[in-house]
């Protein structure tokens, strides 16, 4: 158990390790899952015809079969945009959409939105106006042969578009615009790109080559990481919110290849540039948002297409490798989205050791290509590379070297790799020493490797010495990461000491007259505990070597008292103590004849009334006869009566404060009708007594 424990940490510190280093690794089977979470319609539909196009794009970029059909809902959107005089934006988005579903536009609709686009070419005064309405022409090129599109003022159109580029490769938005901008280069090399397409005649060579000049001073402002990433940020001072990195590189790629594609000589930029992009796009993973996830996926569609450089991904399925196990390595090669590399060969240049670049271990190896897999596998690593921590640098060579200009390897690619394998344990010994003299008491021999433990005792004159040794398969000296010594005492103390390296061994001495204030003059029993870990050692372990019997001195009057014993953070999920209560006894309670006795003197009252009325000669010959005075009357005994049932309801069932809230009510409501009653009747002897 305690072995399995250390192979779990040294695991552990490998893959720490590996996931450290970068290994970019293409466009997977993943993508396309994800595709389907992020881009699915509400109700059958989406938000906005761009929302549906960069779905469409990014299910016909990954091959996504299964996808939502929203062709019904969504063609009645193109078809009423293209209609109408609807905004340049959704005129482009319009159009773009259509070139995926085949919405079956007529003819004469196409006719229409061309010269209605054509018209506003020339009085577009923004590069987001010149880039729609240019983009929108060029997807009415591509789907209605027969409806013109070209440009008659092709020549003005790209000088207009060229007089808002800056010095530096950037953009502006607009004339009255000083701001320059990375993500406008981006747009405004992809609607130059169109308008060389749609020129009716060759645009001037020279201008062409200004444009070219303009890419590489855009491509001098490129950012970088130190893993070989290279990415376009925005940052114009002054400004709201701003595109990030993502939208912005995204866009400086899609102008960069439409412009490519649509001349006939080639942009020679720096390969690793290319590759770097590419990186950057692999590198986030798989984003979590709809725009981000189809900016990746288009960006590296076109990365794949484009006639600058194709970039190629040379990546490692795992950069862990065991000598005990005889592991193979491993290289795979493919463009961006997956897709087989041309045919090359994979050659190990050098291998670094220890990831210093100082001394090479070795040089020159070629990976043997299994058409079956598509790897590139080296059989059998050299003598020379033992367990350790290595940079292996690979190299691509196309077997077509004309072919070489095509693509983007980045020249020669380091990969950390990580060599692991059994470290032989041996020369262990544990002994007791005397203090003052150094010979040799007690001395033991340990299997570190078995389960024998060592029983031992010493006092606090003596010293403990243990020493073993570590060596690799290949007979060299090995160093692990971790090599520690622990005694626990009886009562839970423990004691931790690092174990040094002298020379080609381990070793460690614990003189127990200057360690008895640290143990806290606690005399009796301490188990002993090796822990020898490593990244690269397979066999780490966790060791218990026996135990020792301490007779320490007894502690002064000011020594330090041990620490208490550490709360287990489990121990408050546990059971707790039962809780028992013991409720008051209840109170005695008079006989039931006296309370039938109290009952009845409550009821003598009530007699009383009964028999006083009878003694007044209560009758109903005064009661009013009149509509409004009989009201006032019905409805003050009504209260009355209500006052009466509510103290009986108190009695039984109410509590005061509900009572005494209702009681004001009914208080205030017999205060009105006993004042309109009594109105009345002082009225009704007032008239008497004048008649």
């Amino acid at each position: 158990m305690a072995r399995g424990l250390g192979g779990f940490l040294a695991l552990f510190l490998a893959l720490s390790i590996c996931q450290a280093a970068t290994n970019f690794e293409p466009i997977s089977d993943s993508h396309q899952s994800v595709a389907l979470e992020l881009f699915t319609p509400t109700d059958g539909s989406f938000s906005s015809l761009e929302d549906v196009y960069e779905a469409l794009r990014v299910f016909e970029i990954l091959a996504i079969e299964k996808k939502p059909d929203v062709s019904t809902t969504t063609c009645q959107k193109v078809l009423e945009n293209l209609g109408s005089s609807s905004p340049l934006k959704d005129l482009f988005y319009a159009l773009k959409v259509n070139s995926l579903l085949k919405c079956g536009v007529n003819e004469e609709v196409f006719k229409d939105v061309a010269s209605r686009i054509k018209a506003t070419i020339d009085d577009a005064n923004t590069l987001l106006d010149l880039y729609y309405s240019i983009g929108s022409l060029i997807h009415i090129k591509d789907h209605a042969s027969n409806v013109d599109v070209l440009l008659a003022d092709a020549d003005g159109t790209f000088r207009s578009i060229k007089g808002l580029g800056q010095t530096d490769g950037r953009w502006r938005y607009s004339s009255s615009n000083p701001d320059a901008s990375t993500y406008a280069a981006g747009l405004a090399l992809e609607a130059l790109a169109g308008v060389v397409s749609l020129a009716s005649s060759e645009i001037d060579h020279s201008r062409i080559n200004a444009v070219k000049n303009d890419i590489l001073k855009l491509f001098d402002r490129i950012e970088y990481y130190d893993d070989g990433t290279f990415y376009f940020d925005e940052k114009i001072i002054g400004t709201g919110e701003q595109p990030g990195s993502l939208f912005t590189t995204a866009s400086v790629v899609r102008g960069l290849t439409a412009f490519a594609a649509a001349i006939s000589e080639k942009i020679n930029l720096p390969e690793d540039k290319i590759l770097g992009l590419a990186k950057f796009f692999l590198g986030i993973g798989i984003p979590e948002d709809a725009k981000d996830f189809f900016n990746q996926v288009e960006s590296l569609a076109f990365l794949e297409s484009n006639r600058v450089s194709i970039p190629l991904i040379l990546s490692l399925p795992a950069t862990v490798y065991s000598l005990t196990h005889k592991d193979q390595l491993k290289v795979r090669v493919n463009t961006v989205l997956g897709a087989a590399a041309p045919p090359l060969t994979v050659k190990l240049v050098r291998v670094f050791s220890n990831g210093s670049k100082g001394s090479a271990v070795f040089e020159s190896k070629e990976l043997q290509y299994e058409p079956a897999s598509g790897l590139h596998l080296l059989d059998v690593f050299s003598e020379n590379v033992d367990v350790g921590t290595y940079v292996f640098v690979f190299e691509m060579v196309f077997e077509d070297s004309n072919r070489k200009s095509d693509y983007a390897t980045g020249g020669q690619t380091h990969v950390p790799i990580y060599i692991t394998g059994d470290i032989k344990v041996g020369n262990a010994e544990v002994a007791i020493l005397d203090s003052d003299l150094g010979s040799i008491e007690t001395q033991k021999t340990l299997d570190l490797t078995g389960n024998g433990v060592v029983s031992l005792s010493a006092n606090h004159l003596a010293k403990l010495r243990l020493s073993f040794q570590l060596t690799t398969s290949h007979g060299h000296d090995f160093k692990p990461q971790q090599a520690f010594l622990k005694l626990r005492h009886e009562t839970n103390v423990e004691h931790i000491f690092v174990v040094g390296s002298t020379g080609k061994k381990f070793e460690i001495v614990l003189d127990f007259l200057g360690l008895v204030e640290k143990f806290y003059y606690l005399s009796g029993r301490y188990d002993i505990e090796l822990t020898v870990g490593d990244a690269v050692m397979e066999n780490s372990f966790l060791r218990p070597l026996g135990h020792i019997e301490l007779d320490l001195p007894a502690a002064p009057e000011k020594a330090a008292r041990p620490p208490p014993p550490p709360v287990d953070s489990y121990s408050i999920y546990g059971p707790k103590a039962e809780i028992t209560h013991l409720f008051r006894a209840s109170e005695k309670r008079p006989p039931q004849n006296m309370s039938l006795t109290f009952l009845s003197l409550t009821l003598l009252p009530f007699v009383g009334f009964l028999v006083g009325l009878s003694r007044l000669g209560v009758n109903l010959k005064n009661f009013p006869s009149a509509t409004g005075p009989a009201t006032y009357a019905i409805l003050f005994h009504a209260g009355i009566t209500a006052v009466l049932f509510l103290y009986l309801l108190f009695w039984l069932k109410l509590d005061l404060f509900t009572t005494l809230k209702t009681l004001g009510i009914l208080g205030a409501f017999l205060l009105f009708m006993g004042h309109g009653i009594l109105s009345h009747l002082a009225s009704s002897s007032a008239k008497l007594k004048s008649a």
